[in-house]
């Protein structure tokens, strides 16, 4: 059992609280996906501390089930887009829907990957189906949804920093288990480029859906209470 301690809490007003998160909001409102990234380099510490931050995510039983790749070696970038690539082809000219592609088609996205070795770091998070310990296989719990927690984290740190990504996913993503020799407890879940962005780089205008759109209330009827 871990032992307890005090909770210190960050303590604001309302008032406080209230710009903080307009703040936030403002802030986070202005992270998009970037396609076109530049060479520029990005410092290993900045990188360093964006992962600590994703690993403060709350996760099943504190297993803390992710490990996180973090490649900026131009040969294993190289292996990675040719690999993408060969999947990304195929989805496109046969695994897709006619939907799907349909859905995709005003991104202007295609097969091709450039990004994937121009990138100064390239992010893979793989999720862990389970530990070893002492050669003993351990259970891990709520797996996809503590490592999509911390993905969270991890692409609000890197706009946080003053950077950009992309969260890549060729499928099947087999061949990243493969390149960078991780065990078999360990199965790929995002391909995330990091940068700056390329100079002139664009962003589809998209819009997001309006607060009334992604969210339900459950208020206590205040006037229903008082006339009871």
């Amino acid at each position: 059992m871990y032992p307890h301690i005090p909770y210190l809490p960050v303590q604001f007003t309302e008032a406080e609280m209230l710009q903080r998160s307009r703040d936030f909001y403002g802030h986070m409102n202005r992270r998009r996906t970037v396609r076109n990234f530049s060479d520029r380099p990005v410092p290993k510490e900045i990188i360093e501390n964006i992962l600590r931050t994703a690993s403060t995510a709350p996760s099943g039983a504190h297993k803390q089930p992710w490990t996180f790749c973090v490649v900026s070696d131009p040969a294993i970038k190289s292996q990675i887009r040719e690999a993408a690539e060969a999947e990304e082809r195929e989805s496109y000219n046969g695994r897709m829907s006619e939907e799907w592609l349909r859905d995709l088609a005003p991104l202007g996205t295609d097969w091709q990957k450039p990004f994937l070795e121009t990138a100064p770091w390239l992010i893979v998070v793989f999720k862990k189906a389970y530990e070893m310990e002492g050669g003993e296989r351990r259970k891990c719990y709520y797996v996809s949804e503590s490592v999509g927690i911390a993905a969270g984290f991890l692409l609000a740190a890197i706009h946080h920093a003053g950077l950009v990504s992309l969260t890549h996913t060729p499928s099947p993503m087999n061949f990243l288990q493969k390149i960078l020799d991780r065990p078999d407890n360990e199965r790929p879940f995002l391909l995330i480029p990091v940068g700056y962005p390329a100079e002139g780089a664009t962003v589809p205008d998209l819009v997001r859906k309006p607060l009334e759109k992604i969210a339900v209330f459950y208020e206590t009827n205040q006037i229903g209470l008082e006339n009871g």
